[in-house]
């Protein structure tokens, strides 16, 4: 059974590991996925790019250097050379050794751990073959009902969803939209993911209204300390509007921060 966007036919309010439990694990790798699940996630974002040799392996950045011991462009290096890196020794010594996940190893995982995946196109120079690929291996791999295809490039989403049929997608956008309902119908798109700065539980009706659902990125506690600093707390209204089922779905670094206020609202089952 195809998993539900929306918290008011699936029971809950989804809680989303932005590429796994990234605060306390090299990001984008399996045991940040895993701790995602561990800590209460029962999705995580993730982001596909290309090899030179054309397979989708699990990498925000379209170069290596950020967050491994490699360097040069991922479209750049065979798949051979992409495992050969170290994707764990940069975030702390005790992940040497953890390498670039590829799509289908991540594909595997989410089937067996019962997880699902929110998977953003990151490919620059080849996106519409990293979403055919995408595509095709969710199909062989069985997992088109745990599967979101999700981009800031609305029109790439357009195309996917002429190209696939029965393929889900999610738009993102950091602006707030005078009809937001209007930007998904023109890309296709039966989800939204925004910035809680951008968030209105008016626009948020106006989705569920159309059967649309939301997905609402929080900081962690480290920069809403900033207003807290400030006399200002904004947990409380983030409290509320989950309790009151205006998101669907919360994402953020902080695993167990945001499934705390899951929790705290009532709507973690």
């Amino acid at each position: 059974m195809p998993l539900s966007l929306l918290a008011r036919e699936a029971g809950r309010v989804q809680i989303c590991g932005h590429r796994g439990y990234s605060l306390h694990y090299p990001e984008n790798t399996l045991p940040a996925f895993q701790a995602a699940k561990s800590w209460g996630a029962t999705m995580v974002e993730i982001d596909v790019v290309l090899t030179a040799d054309g397979e989708p392996i699990i990498l925000h950045d379209l170069t290596v250097v950020r967050t491994t011991d490699g360097h040069g462009f991922a479209a750049d290096l065979s798949l051979e050379r992409i495992r050969s890196l170290d994707a764990g020794s940069w975030f702390h010594q005790r992940f040497a050794g953890t390498r670039i996940p590829t799509l289908v190893e991540v594909l595997d995982w989410a089937n067996g751990e019962e997880m699902r995946l929110l998977i953003e196109i990151k490919e620059a120079e080849r996106a519409d073959l990293a979403v055919d690929r995408v595509a095709s291996l969710v199909a062989a791999t069985g997992t088109a009902d745990r599967v979101v295809l999700i981009s800031f490039d609305h029109v790439l989403l357009k195309r996917a969803i002429n190209r696939h049929s029965g393929i889900r997608t999610e738009a993102i956008t950091h602006a707030r939209h005078a009809d937001i309902v209007g930007v998904l119908r023109a890309c296709g798109a039966s989800s939204v993911s925004i910035e809680l700065d951008m968030f209105h539980p008016d626009d948020a009706q106006a989705l569920h209204a159309a059967g649309c659902s939301n997905r609402v990125s929080v900081p962690g506690p480290g920069k809403l300390a900033e207003y807290w600093r400030g006399g200002r707390d904004l947990l409380p209204k983030i409290v509320d509007w989950i309790g009151d089922g205006m998101i669907d779905a919360i994402s953020g670094d902080d695993v167990p921060f945001i499934a705390k206020l899951v929790e705290r609202a009532g709507r973690a089952s």
